[in-house]
C-alpha cells in the first residue's frame, strides 16, 4: 500500500507549485480582493474603494494575483479592469467559503 500511495504522488515540483498557490490565498486582503471580482470586473480605483485601501496597496496585491494566474486584466483605453482568471478561481473561493461556513 505504502509503494502504491508513493508512486501516486504528483512530483515534487508540482506539490511546490500547488503550496505557493495556496500560499497566495493566505492573505486576507487578496481573498478580499479576489471575493469582490466574484460580482465583476472592476478598476484599481474601484476596488480601493470597495475594499477601504489605498490604490498603491490594491495595485500590489493585484500585481501578485496576476503572476499567480488568479486574475487576469483587459484595458479600455487608459483604464485596465481586473477580473477573476477563469472559473477555476470562482470554485476554489466558493468552497473555502462553503467549508468554513460548515
Amino acid at each position: 500500500m505504502v509503494a502504491r500511495l508513493q508512486e501516486n504522488l504528483p512530483d515534487d515540483e508540482l506539490l511546490c507549485d500547488l503550496a505557493e498557490l495556496f500560499r497566495v490565498f493566505g492573505d486576507s486582503t487578496r481573498i478580499k480582493i479576489l471575493y469582490a471580482l466574484l460580482e465583476s470586473e472592476l478598476c484599481v480605483g474601484d476596488l480601493a474603494k470597495v475594499l477601504g485601501l489605498s490604490q498603491s496597496s490594491v495595485s500590489h496585491q493585484l500585481r501578485l494575483l496576476k503572476a499567480s494566474k488568479l486574475v487576469k486584466f483587459r484595458r479600455e483605453g487608459k483604464a485596465v479592469f481586473y477580473s477573476l482568471d477563469d472559473d477555476h478561481v470562482r470554485s476554489i473561493i466558493a468552497l473555502g467559503m462553503e467549508h468554513m461556513e460548515e
